[in-house]
């Protein structure tokens, strides 16, 4: 096995010690039992061992990572815990995320429900007092119950929670050994412009104004943009998300998400009644506006992009019969239309601009008569996302882009990267990111898409943080002022 000579294993008891012992890479010591015990090394640090639940909702054998080391003046952050539950999770294991309280002596009864009412879920008696002592925000501590308040420490059936325990702690070394694996120093690579543009601003921004100045309920059809994160915190606000207008009562607020909608979705709405709060991003407008202009014309109007994506369908349905999708350049190839000499091209707004350009010139190879749009179609915020991560990893060893997987210009993101020859990863966030990948990878470069909340970044900038020394370096390629204006029915 590989020794991973910066981080260190800390185990208390000669049990836990044994547990670990030869089944992971990482050194392992014992500290010894309570608070008084010292730290065998610096660097970052894993305390692992057995705890006591403090609630109801952990069993004996399940693992706790401390979120928060906690005694009872003190709390000590564990930015890297979400990333080390992630991995025990993805092993099958049961996992709980949460604060751990460390005390100076075993807790029982009403001690523990005094322990209990701090917020904490688990109890042990060295964790925080060992965290002290390391790097700041360098510690995660990995618990598994013995004990719980229905099945007290000095009960019949202790020793075989206390095996129950030590062999989730064993089985728990993929893990630890995956941790230690991914400690060390690092820089991380910040591309700039990332997360939201004023598109996608202007969508949320419209639902909250909505919410804030409707007297009853707010609308959304489909999703306002396409990141989990942004529609929860809609819905935690009271904003009710549904699929078509049929199901939004006569009358109600309708807000139309950022992809824009066919005039169909339109017509519903309005034989509904419904007060409609259009918000569509101006540039997914724009190419809608052309469509109709194309076919006006009497063009076939190829439309570059994927079928499936919602602005692709709502694109289409300003002039279902002239509009023809063309993925790709191999479809550019093959894709008939009525009269050659009477074509027109769109594009996603979305796309990755390379690609798409590949798919117009075939267009153009084949039909030298071809209207084209005035200005580009691909978002300036697409374009400058992708100038962005192309320029972090060309200096990276991994490229980390958060956004959700239904997010088009997030997916178009990591096959950038991915084409500049360095692993990248589309993650949700932070807990999606597997410490495997971290490996080695002493530059990572992170951006995200540009539907995904900033914070996000903030976030993953944190946990990372918790494996080793970081140094944080924005690379920006062009700085984004651009806002676009609110409807007038929120303004």
């Amino acid at each position: 096995m590989t020794a991973y000579a910066a981080a260190t294993v800390c185990t208390p008891l000669r049990s836990e010690y044994a547990a670990l012992r030869g089944r992971v890479a990482v050194p392992v010591r014992r500290t010894g039992r309570g608070p008084d015990r010292r730290l065998p090394a610096a660097g970052p640090v894993l305390v692992a061992g057995v705890a006591g639940a403090l609630g109801t909702t952990l069993r004996p054998g399940d693992v706790v990572v401390a979120s928060e080391l906690r005694t009872r003046t003190d709390t000590l952050i564990s930015p890297a815990a979400v990333l080390l539950a992630a991995e025990l999770r993805r092993l099958g294991l049961p996992t709980h995320l949460g604060p751990l309280l460390s005390t100076d002596r075993v807790v029982d009864g009403k001690a523990r429900s005094a322990a209990a009412a701090t917020g904490a879920i688990a109890v042990d008696t060295e964790s925080a007092f060992l965290a002290a002592q390391a790097p700041a925000g360098q510690t995660v501590a990995l618990r598994t119950i013995v004990d719980t308040p229905e099945s007290p420490l000095l009960r019949p059936g202790t020793a075989w929670r206390g095996y129950s325990a030590l062999r989730m702690l064993r089985a728990a070394a993929p893990a630890i050994d995956a941790w230690a694996a991914a400690t060390g120093e690092r820089e991380l690579l910040l591309a700039g412009p990332r997360s939201f543009c004023a598109g996608v601003e202007r969508a949320v921004e419209i639902v909250e104004r909505a919410l804030a100045q409707s007297t009853g309920p707010v609308y959304v059809r489909r999703q306002i943009v396409h990141n989990r994160h942004v529609i929860d915190d809609l819905r935690g606000r009271g904003a009710i998300f549904v699929d078509e207008v049929d199901q939004i009562p006569a009358g109600s607020v309708a807000v139309l998400a950022a992809h824009g909608v066919a005039p169909s979705v339109r017509r519903a709405a309005a034989a509904r009644s419904l007060r409609v709060i259009d918000a569509t991003c101006p540039l997914v407008a724009k190419v809608h506006s052309e469509v109709r202009r194309f076919a006006a014309k009497g063009n076939t109007v190829l439309l570059i992009g994927h079928d499936d994506h919602e602005e692709v369908v709502g694109t289409r349905g300003e002039a279902q019969d002239n509009v023809i999708v063309v993925p790709d350049p191999a479809a550019a190839e093959q894709v008939s239309v009525p009269d050659p000499d009477k074509v027109s091209y769109v594009m996603q707004t979305t796309l990755a601009a390379d690609e798409a350009e590949r798919t117009a010139e075939v267009l153009r190879a084949r039909f030298p008569m071809v209207d084209v749009p005035t200005s580009d179609d691909i978002c300036y915020a697409t374009t400058n996302r992708q100038q962005a991560v192309r320029a972090v990893a060309r200096e990276a060893d991994l490229v980390l882009v958060l956004g959700s997987q239904n997010s088009s210009n997030s997916h178009r993101l990591a096959e950038v990267a991915a084409r500049c020859g360095v692993p990248a990863h589309l993650v949700d966030d932070a807990g999606q990111v597997q410490l495997s990948w971290l490996a080695g990878a002493r530059r990572v470069g992170i951006t995200a898409g540009a539907s995904a909340p900033p914070q996000l970044v903030d976030e993953l900038v944190a946990c990372l943080s918790g494996l080793g020394t970081t140094a944080v370096r924005d690379v920006t390629v062009v700085n984004e002022d651009i806002r676009f204006t609110l409807p007038r029915e929120v303004s």
